[in-house]
């Protein structure tokens, strides 16, 4: 069966740098595939645009799967698009309808400046996790098995479903107050709830947390859009976790 194409209209942010005022240009695309991605649509649009000698739109991708969390776009005043537990790669344009307008943003952060057009800078993530988010291993040689530690079932399912995140920023960009406490709370929850990060547990979130304080992210007020935008569906839950983790390390700092 042949697919069915239709026809859009976008409204595209264009900005040339983090210096720059930017402003939403308006551009007409026809005989877009509804089978395509959104990514695979932008793809299009470029072509088009470079054949009129036009300078192409900046945007992010990467594997096109859902796994690295790069396509990071605000598409009609929804993180990722109008689809739910999926990132904007997945997304596809059968979701749309001929003649419609669609509305393409950057995230909206003071944290994540614009680089260009569509392409943010997410490494305010990267610096939170250096500050905490991982496990020391002694490689003395004496190192010992991670298998032979032995997890309930329960707390392995806990912290699998933790580590899912993708620290794409889909958080950050639906909160009101742009927070990142699920995506912080994510990565302390995964170590956390495992015996191998309890050593540096304390001092793990305290740390991750002033850094997300630093880097200029704002206040959890519960209003719950993170985790409804999530495209890994990432649990309310964790934040909870992390405040009783934050809260029992400052109360036993030395």
């Amino acid at each position: 069966m042949a697919s069915k194409t239709i026809n859009i209209n976008l409204k595209i942010w264009r900005q040339k740098n983090v210096n720059s005022k930017g402003s939403m240009e308006t551009y007409k695309l026809d005989n877009v595939s509804t089978d395509s991605s959104f990514l695979e649509m932008l793809d299009q649009l470029n072509e088009q645009l470079v054949n009129e000698r036009k300078e192409p739109i900046a945007f992010d991708h990467d594997c096109r799967e859902g796994i690295c969390g790069m396509c990071s776009l605000y598409i009609n005043g929804e993180a990722h698009g109008p689809d739910r537990a999926v990132t904007t790669c997945q997304l596809h344009m059968r979701k749309f309808k001929d003649g419609e307008t669609i509305y393409v943003e950057p995230w909206r952060a003071k944290a994540f400046p614009v680089i260009k057009d569509l392409v943010v800078d997410r490494s305010a993530f990267d610096r939170i996790q250096q500050a905490g988010g991982f496990v020391s291993v002694n490689t003395s040689g004496r190192t010992m098995d991670a298998n032979a530690i032995p997890i309930g079932k329960a707390e392995a399912d806990k912290a699998f479903e933790a580590a899912t995140c993708i620290g794409c920023g889909a958080c950050v960009a639906s909160c009101k107050n742009a927070s990142a406490m699920l995506f912080v709370s994510a990565k302390v929850s995964q170590l956390a709830l495992l015996p191998q990060g309890q050593v540096e547990a304390k001092q793990r979130v305290l740390n991750m947390v002033k850094q997300m304080d630093e880097e200029g992210f704002g206040n959890c007020t519960n209003t719950g859009a993170c985790a409804v935008e999530c495209p890994k569906e990432i649990s309310l839950e964790n934040i909870a976790r992390m405040n009783r983790e934050y809260f029992t390390a400052m109360l036993t700092a030395e």
